[in-house]
């Protein structure tokens, strides 16, 4: 009797080693993809080691970054966003013609941008919860929109494609240096997108791993009917994260505004398929449930060191295309690992 007590332990309680928990989790791939990728261009470009170099990576990796992370988060929810790189546009978009137009403060417009884009958020999580369409149709019907809208009433009121400048407005210098500021440490320039993405990463990876709402996330994406029978807002937490990915289009479009004063109208089409790309690069699995909110770092490395390699920029997007196929193979071995560990 004791033998058999003794020889079934449960293997919740068993101890575990270092390199099983590092199977378990899902940055893992992210890591591993980022270390090769430095590794390579290193090696494959003499410029990519300088500090000016490494800063002019860090800064495409934060404006991609800077979205891509609550893509993860919606991700590993189970859903999609086909309108966040459009947003991001619609978002500076509504400062600069809000602020012209009535001629106030700058920061009128910054924060009658806020709620414009958190609006568009939530429309997206509400026609989801309410439709039950497929994220895919929902966000895809909001991109078209918004394009419409973003070009539309750009030509109206400017009577161009573009924005006019408020450089001169009340509130512009300090609004600037909120959202596109910069520091020059001798060669090395940094800017204050890194730091948002930095900051970014580590809010939403406390999220994850150290609050309900985290886990509320994971239990949405695994299986909406599951988690809302053990009690999960499951609306709550879809529109939440929605309204994140809004929260960050208008970050990063504040900073498009601030840095070059005026905007174009087209920009942001296609950006969405960047974002999805950092995020699936990061660890997360298209069928939701599982990821992570790092990802962004290597597609800055890969752009960059495309050209500090000196190789024809016209291959871009077919490293990119190979880089998400080998992030997604290596994502999918190690869960297979942790799995059967």
């Amino acid at each position: 009797m004791s033998a058999t007590a003794g020889a079934t332990v449960d293997e919740r309680l068993a101890p575990t080693s270092l390199v099983r928990r590092l199977l378990g989790r899902p940055e893992l791939g992210a890591v591993v993809g980022a270390l090769a990728v430095f590794v390579f261009f290193s090696f494959a470009a003499d410029s990519f080691l300088r500090a000016s170099s490494l800063s002019t990576v860090l800064y495409s990796a934060s404006t991609i970054g800077i979205m891509a992370v609550p893509v993860a988060l919606l991700m590993i929810g189970g859903e999609f966003d086909l309108s966040a790189g459009v947003m991001v546009t619609t978002s500076a978009l509504v400062s600069s013609m809000f602020s012209y137009q009535m001629t106030a403060n700058v920061w009128v417009g910054v924060l009658v941008s806020l709620l414009v884009t958190l609006a568009i958020g939530f429309f997206n999580g509400f026609m989801l919860t309410r439709t039950k369409l497929p994220s895919f149709i929902i966000t895809l019907g909001t991109f078209l929109m918004l394009t419409g809208l973003n070009l539309g009433f750009t030509k109206l009121i400017s009577g161009s494609v573009s924005t006019k400048t408020i450089a001169d407005m009340e509130g512009f210098s300090s609004a600037r240096a909120l959202f596109a500021s910069q520091w020059n440490i001798g060669s090395v320039t940094l800017k204050v997108t890194i730091l948002w993405w930095f900051a970014l990463v580590a809010v939403a990876t406390w999220i994850l791993l150290r609050t309900r709402a985290g886990n509320w996330i994971f239990a949405v994406g695994g299986g909406a009917d599951a988690a809302r029978a053990t009690g999960v807002p499951v609306v709550k937490t879809r529109i939440g994260l929605y309204m994140g990915v809004a929260l960050c289009a208008w970050i990063s479009g504040q900073h498009i505004l601030f840095s070059f004063d005026v905007v174009q109208s087209g920009e942001g089409v296609g950006n969405e398929f960047l974002y999805i790309i950092a995020a699936v690069i990061g660890g997360c699995l298209m069928t939701g449930g599982y990821g992570s909110a790092i990802g962004a770092f290597i597609f800055g490395m890969t752009s960059n060191g495309i050209v500090y390699a000196q190789w024809n920029p016209d291959w871009f997007k077919f490293f990119l295309g190979a880089m998400l196929l080998l992030a997604t193979l290596l994502n999918a071995w190690v869960r297979k690992r942790a799995e059967a560990k």
